[in-house]
């Protein structure tokens, strides 16, 4: 039916003047001389060849003259669905496809329209057009020119693309960025696909051919009209209904009807929150209240909890110091952790206050977030809203009764904690710690640190050996299970005595001996030294002479080089007393014959003379 229809919208078209056809000669009864007779006439019904000459002439001055492969102006007769029926003036209108048309879904019939004329007849006798090719042609020049005019064009938009839409304008494909379709954020691009609107071309490369448009320009400048209006009226305090627009991580856009406000996540909510979903949702609509605005900067800040009255202002108001109160834990940090005790009221409990302990660890040891627990108010500001809140004070404080549960001289089993260069701090229970001092751990070993002794988390028995109550200290031993041993070493390891010890360790001064029962002395370097001149090496075990014992200061000096030295010297001293006694009796001797001389006669002369000799070479041998 269609086509039955623009076959005669065609038919009616051919000829838009009538023509009119030259009156026939009367018939005669007469008879005609068969050689006159102008058979042409009567084979064109009548017409003569002049008359049809006249009217084919007169028929196409009715007809414009077209050229192929040149631009003109027709004008839509008919459409369909599938086809557009154009006449340009000749002597068959051109029928287009549809889908040529698709950037322009207004097209009606009278539009005025640009076609390329392909073929002026084809072998169909058909007039072929294209307005597809004739946008083509011109279609540079137009996105120049409107693009130099500010004109705004018409697009089709054709499909997505990476960050944006593809366009058809004027049969060039142009580019639409994501940002530029529209003021508020896209999250659906596939709805303008196959949608034709309206495009401000903003930016061409003339060397590659780019073009790249945009429809948020065309809308720019009415905003940005409204948000003057807008920026006008806005007064702090101001309660406004908007739209949520955008939600970050940071807070919530919102529009005012043109002009963008932003709600910090601070301002959204009285209470903590992790992120603004938790408290609005897109496109929701909300009231707000103005906090803040820059007209030089069109910034507008938002708030949303100052809506509502605020929670300490509805805090009970007998509560007071030492109640009892329970909450969630909504932040823990190092030193402590916050406790909503209902929504927009926290308090705090620092790790101090979550256990009698001396000993602080991380609040991550007591708490976790989102756990329930009750506490007890220990400060509380209403001017200040703040309130600080303890969990150890539901204990009993065991320092209240530290003298009965560990009196002096009491043994008990701690755990090692941590440790220091004077001293290892034990745990003896939760919020009881004592100290075991570097001197206390052994009454035969030197221990250089507490490490070589014991490590941490160790159990370690202990003796109380002082209690300060009021200092919350505690002085421990551990030597002091046992009985001093040096009330034995005493008796053993007297001055001069012998033992067998190893030789343990060799420093820059000396080296540390181990004799029986563990007991370690000290030796130096010097007296290592053996009789062969070898120095005693790490491991060897070899006698040592005790040259110095102290009680007090657990201290044994050793010498193994004394063992032998001590020998010599003895035996150097007894020759050298023995040499001494043999002079002293030849002094006397000589003394005694130097007396009896002055009693001698002269023929005793040449007798003494003799003995004086031998007296003589005896001192020289001595």
């Amino acid at each position: 039916m269609e086509n039955t229809q623009l076959e005669n919208t065609q038919v009616e078209n051919y000829v838009e003047e009538p023509i009119v056809a030259p009156a026939k000669p009367a018939k005669s009864n007469a008879s005609v001389d068969n050689d006159k007779f102008d058979w042409d006439a009567f084979e064109n019904d009548g017409f003569s060849a002049e008359d049809l000459a006249k009217t084919e002439e007169s028929y196409s001055q009715t007809l414009s003259r077209v050229s192929e492969n040149e631009v003109v102006e027709g004008t839509v007769v008919a459409l369909n669905k599938r086809e557009v029926i154009v006449n340009i003036g000749y002597k068959s209108e051109g029928v287009i496809s549809i889908n040529e048309f698709r950037y322009n879904p207004e097209l009606a019939v009278g539009d005025k329209v640009e076609v390329y004329v392909e073929n002026a007849e084809d072998k169909k006798g058909q007039l072929i057009l294209s307005h597809k090719r004739a946008r083509a042609l011109k279609s540079w020049d137009r996105v120049n020119e409107a693009c130099d005019n500010g004109e705004i064009v018409k697009g089709y938009i054709k499909c997505r693309t990476k960050g944006g839409m593809i366009v058809d304008v004027f049969g060039i494909e142009a580019f639409l960025p994501g940002s530029q379709i529209d003021v508020k954020p896209i999250r659906d691009y596939d709805v303008f696909v196959n949608k034709t609107m309206e495009f401000k071309i903003v930016k061409i490369n003339q060397e590659f051919r780019n073009v790249v448009v945009s429809h948020k320009a065309l809308i720019e400048a009415e905003i940005e009209a409204q948000k003057a209006g807008i920026m006008e009226k806005l007064e702090k305090g101001q309660i406004l209904e908007g739209t949520v627009k955008n939600i970050t991580s940071y807070g919530v856009f919102v529009d005012l009807g043109g002009v963008d406000g932003l709600i910090h996540i601070t301002d959204l909510s009285w209470g903590r929150i992790n992120h603004p979903e938790e408290v609005v949702s897109l496109d929701q609509k909300i009231n707000v209240v103005i906090l803040d605005f820059d007209d030089t900067k069109k910034r507008i800040a938002l708030g949303l909890k100052q809506l509502t009255q605020h929670p300490w202002d509805a805090l009970d108001e007998n509560l007071k110091v030492g109640d009892k109160v329970k909450g969630k834990v909504v932040v823990i940090a190092d030193y402590g952790a916050f406790i909503e005790v209902q929504p927009g009221v926290e308090g705090l409990i620092h790790v101090s206050e979550m256990s009698w302990s001396l000993h602080l660890r991380s609040a991550q040891d007591f708490l976790k977030v989102g756990e329930e627990v009750e506490a007890v108010i220990l400060t509380l500001d209403r001017e200040e809203r703040k309130m600080s809140l303890g969990i150890k004070q539901l204990k009993p404080d065991p320092w209240a009764t530290i003298a009965e549960k560990y009196p002096i001289n009491s043994k008990h089993t701690a755990t090692v904690r941590n440790f220091t260069n004077f001293g290892v701090f034990v745990e003896l229970e939760e919020g009881v710690d004592g100290l075991v001092h570097i001197s206390d751990l052994s009454w035969t070993k030197k221990i250089k640190h507490p490490s070589e002794f014991t490590a941490i988390g160790d159990k370690l028995e202990v003796v109380v050996l002082e209690v300060d109550q009021e200092n919350r200290r505690l002085s421990l031993g551990h030597k002091q299970l046992e009985d001093n041993p040096w009330d034995n070493y005493e008796a053993v390891y007297t001055v001069g005595s012998i033992h067998d010890g190893t030789v343990a360790a060799i420093g820059e001064k000396g080296a540390t001996i181990t004799l029986a029962e563990g007991v370690e002395g000290f030796c130096s370097i010097k007296n290592l030294a053996k009789e062969d001149g070898t120095t005693a090496k790490e491991g060897e075990t070899i006698e040592f002479k005790i040259i110095d014992f102290n009680k007090n200061s657990k201290k044994i000096v050793l010498s193994h080089s004394r063992l032998f030295e001590d020998v010599k010297r003895e035996e150097a001293k007894k020759e050298a007393k023995e040499k001494d006694a043999e002079a002293n009796s030849t002094h006397k001797a000589v003394k005694k014959l130097k007396d009896n001389l002055e009693k001698t006669t002269l023929g005793d002369i040449s007798e003494l003379a003799a003995l004086k000799d031998e007296l003589e070479k005896a001192q020289k041998e001595n």
